[in-house]
């Protein structure tokens, strides 16, 4: 259950941030490119994206540790960024997906969906019972 909001809030974020212009993040939905098409596509990157903060993301966060304390946190800026274009890269082979124009501004657009994961998460989150 966990997995499927995880995902459904990667998605939700994802749309968010390519809605703002400036960042230059597109979501291109895979043929024929209609509205269907796009939400399961949003569904497929989420997912995508999902697994790539899970596995190569906690690898990063490990090795980067020292980094971490160096910089105060900061450095999980330029990982996230990294996180959201190697999504990119990743969904780029299928010829639709996530496409991230600038890595710097990706790091922004990492920002945004970072935040409202953190909204979201804590809103549609299931609780464990303590």
């Amino acid at each position: 259950m966990r997995l499927i909001v995880r995902v459904a809030i990667n998605a939700f974020a994802i749309w968010v941030v390519s809605l703002i212009g400036p960042l230059q993040v597109d979501v291109i939905a895979f043929p024929p490119g209609d509205t269907l098409q796009f939400v399961l596509t949003l569904l497929v990157v989420g997912l995508v994206f999902a697994l790539v903060n899970t596995v190569i993301g906690t690898v990063i966060k490990v090795l980067a540790f020292p980094l971490y304390i160096i910089t105060l946190g900061l450095i999980s800026l330029v990982i996230n960024g990294f996180l959201l274009w190697f999504t990119a890269w990743i969904t780029g082979f299928w010829g639709w997906g996530l496409r991230v124009e600038d890595f710097w501004l990706g790091v922004v657009a990492a920002l945004v969906i970072s935040l409202i994961n953190w909204i979201l998460g804590i809103i549609l989150r299931p609780q464990t019972k303590r």
